[in-house]
């Protein structure tokens, strides 16, 4: 089952079967589980508790109480990120919350698949967090290895470094950004991907002038940024009237 926050929701990885609902990578992952199950006679059950914009307090709490109640086997937290971008961060104390998590999970019998932040080194504005990205990175690696979970290693994920992986508000990935990251957590997790280019990046795109790029920078302030910043002004969060997805543990459809 997955835990966390729009980017294990899967935002903006459009369903195209169900309006106003998004796929993503923990979705994709476990279609790729589920068909190992089948192919070793076992039943696969999937739950998806994350909401876009939740912050790690409630990942690691209400999620992670949540996702104990349900008897996972296998349990993804992703969280931390919408922490992280706020200035004040206290990114020691989000490391010890969520080791914390991982610990009551990894006591409950579930295995556990982290994930790094990925580099923000070359996005606007966000840039600016790269310094507590990268320590809440460290932080995740060495909770991984005390408490034996796997890490999704995004921080490194090269071809996420390409803008067209991203939507159009430069936080959530595209459906092939998702595809890539599902088949790099499948792989962490042991197994062979169907699709061994997913590390691969896209062939160069044609370079953007620096009035275009000025044009889309702009543009995207005013669609994306600005709304942002005035839901952080108001204490509002774009999940809060959302649930989650898939809240109980259920078979995946073919």
């Amino acid at each position: 089952m997955a835990i966390g926050d729009s980017f294990t929701e899967g935002m903006s990885d459009a369903d195209p079967h169900r309006p106003n609902t998004y796929v993503g990578w923990a979705d994709r992952l476990a279609a790729h589980l589920a068909r190992v199950a089948r192919e070793d006679g076992h039943d696969f059950g999937y739950a998806n508790l994350a909401v876009r914009g939740r912050l790690l307090v409630d990942i690691a709490g209400r999620q992670v109480d949540n996702a104990l109640a349900l008897g996972p086997d296998l349990v993804s937290i992703v969280g931390g990120g919408n922490d992280i971008l706020r200035p004040r961060a206290d990114v020691d104390a989000l490391a010890a919350r969520l080791e914390d998590a991982v610990a009551r999970l990894r006591a409950g019998g579930a295995d556990v698949l982290m994930a790094t932040p990925t580099d923000p080194r070359d996005a606007p504005l966000i840039r600016a967090s790269r310094g507590r990205a990268a320590t809440y990175t460290a932080h995740i690696w060495s909770i991984a290895l005390r408490h034996d979970a796997s890490v999704i290693d995004l921080w490194g994920m090269g071809a996420l470094r390409d803008w067209r992986l991203w939507g159009p508000d430069r936080i959530h990935m595209t459906s092939e950004g998702h595809r890539r990251v599902a088949l790099n957590a499948f792989t962490t997790l042991g197994f062979t991907a169907p699709d061994a280019g997913w590390a691969i990046p896209l062939p160069p795109a044609p370079a953007l002038s620096r009035a275009d790029a000025a044009r889309a920078n702009a543009q995207w302030a005013r669609e994306y940024l600005g709304p942002w910043v005035r839901r952080r002004v108001r204490g509002q969060s774009s999940g809060d009237t959302i649930s989650a997805k898939r809240p109980t543990l259920t078979p995946l459809e073919d």
